[in-house]
C-alpha cells in the first residue's frame, strides 16, 4: 500500500474507474490540462484523452445540465463544481432534474452522477469558497451525501460512488487535501456508502461528526482522556442517508452524545441526527445531546475565520457540560 494525501487518494481513485469503466467522463472547470484548482485531475487527461476528462465553460448550470444529458445516455458522469459556494446555478440540474429522475421514469433510470466539489474553512479562502452546504442537499431526496475524513476512506468512497447507480454528492474538505497521509490501497475498492466508521472507541460519551472535524474531535477526545473522560467518535462518513445504528448502538453503551459540525447550527446534518436520537435512543439517555457548530452567520472572510470555526476547545466544554449535567 501507497502513502497517499487524500488529493492522491482521490486522483488515485478517478484514474481506476477511469480505466475500469469507459462510460465515465470527469468535466468542469479547468479539471483537464491545470487539473484543477488542487490538481486533483492532474494528468488524467494526458492519459485518458480529452474525449473522457475535459474542460467546461465557466457555467455550473451548464456543467449539470451536461451531466443530465450524459447519464440518460449511458454515461457516468463525475461533474466538478470548482467550489461548492458556486453549485446553487446547478441547482435545478443537480436537485430537480438529476435527483428525480429514477422517481419520474418509474424506476426505469437511475442517475450515475457524481458531483464532486471542495469546501470547507481553515484556509482563507475568498468569499463563497468555503460554505458547508450539504445541509441543503441532504434534504434533498434522491441524492446521497458524502464527507470523507481521511485518504483511505476517500478513494472508497469516491469508487463507491462512481459505481452507483444513483446520483452522489461528493464533498471533499480542502483543509484535508494535504494536512496527513494514510495508506492506501492499490487498485479498486470499496468503503460503503451510508455506514458510519468508529474511528475511536470510548465509554463516557459518543461524539458524532464527520469530514475535518473528525480530526478536530480526535484531538478534543485525547484532552478529555487526560481528564478521566473516555469519549468514543463515530465518522458519519455519509451524511445522507445517515447510519442511525451505529449511532444508537454507541449511545447504549456511552449514555451521552455531542454531535459536532463545521456549518451553521440551524436546519444542519447535527439537526437531524439530534432528533434520530431522540426518536430513537431517548431512554438510553442520562443527558440531553449537545451541539458544537458554527454560529447561525455567514462564513466570515478570512482573518475571522478561526474565530468562527468550531475548535477543539468548543467540543471539550461542550462534552465536559454534558458529562457533568
Amino acid at each position: 500500500m501507497a502513502q497517499m494525501t487524500m488529493a492522491q487518494a482521490i486522483t488515485d481513485a478517478l484514474r481506476t474507474q477511469l480505466k475500469n469503466d469507459d462510460n465515465v467522463v470527469i468535466f468542469g472547470e479547468d479539471v483537464g490540462q491545470n487539473g484543477g484548482v488542487y490538481r486533483v485531475t492532474e494528468g488524467l487527461q494526458a492519459e485518458f484523452g480529452e474525449e473522457r476528462v475535459f474542460d467546461t465553460p465557466l457555467a455550473e448550470s451548464g456543467i449539470g445540465g451536461l451531466a443530465l444529458g450524459l447519464t440518460l445516455n449511458g454515461f457516468r458522469p463525475v461533474m466538478e463544481i470548482q467550489f461548492f459556494g458556486f453549485v446553487f446555478e446547478a441547482m435545478d440540474a443537480v436537485v430537480s432534474q438529476i435527483a428525480r429522475l429514477r422517481y419520474r421514469s418509474g424506476g426505469k433510470h437511475g442517475a450515475p452522477v457524481v458531483v464532486r466539489s471542495p469546501f470547507g474553512g481553515g484556509v482563507k479562502t475568498p468569499e463563497l469558497h468555503a460554505d458547508s452546504l450539504e445541509g441543503l442537499f441532504a434534504q434533498s431526496p434522491g441524492l446521497k451525501v458524502v464527507i470523507p475524513s481521511n485518504p483511505y476512506d476517500a478513494k472508497g468512497l469516491l469508487i463507491s460512488a462512481i459505481k452507483d447507480n444513483d446520483p452522489v454528492i461528493f464533498l471533499e474538505h480542502m483543509k484535508l487535501y494535504f494536512s496527513f497521509r494514510d495508506e492506501v490501497p492499490e487498485g479498486e475498492y470499496t468503503v460503503e456508502i451510508g455506514k458510519a466508521n468508529i474511528v475511536r472507541e470510548g465509554t463516557d460519551v459518543t461524539i458524532i461528526t464527520y469530514g475535518a472535524m473528525v480530526q478536530t474531535s480526535l484531538k478534543a477526545a485525547d484532552k478529555l482522556a487526560e481528564e478521566g473522560i473516555n469519549a468514543e467518535v463515530i465518522d458519519l462518513r455519509t451524511v445522507s442517508p445517515i447510519d442511525v445504528d451505529t449511532i444508537v448502538e454507541s449511545i447504549k453503551k456511552t449514555n451521552r452524545a455531542v454531535v459536532v459540525q463545521e456549518a451553521q447550527k440551524q436546519a444542519g446534518i447535527a439537526a437531524t441526527v439530534v432528533a434520530e436520537i431522540n426518536d430513537r435512543a431517548i431512554l438510553d439517555l442520562e443527558a440531553p445531546v449537545g451541539r458544537v457548530t458554527a454560529p447561525d452567520t455567514v462564513f466570515p472572510y478570512a482573518a475571522a475565520e478561526e474565530v468562527w470555526l468550531p475548535n477543539d476547545k468548543d467540543i471539550v466544554e461542550k462534552v465536559k457540560e454534558i458529562v457533568n449535567f
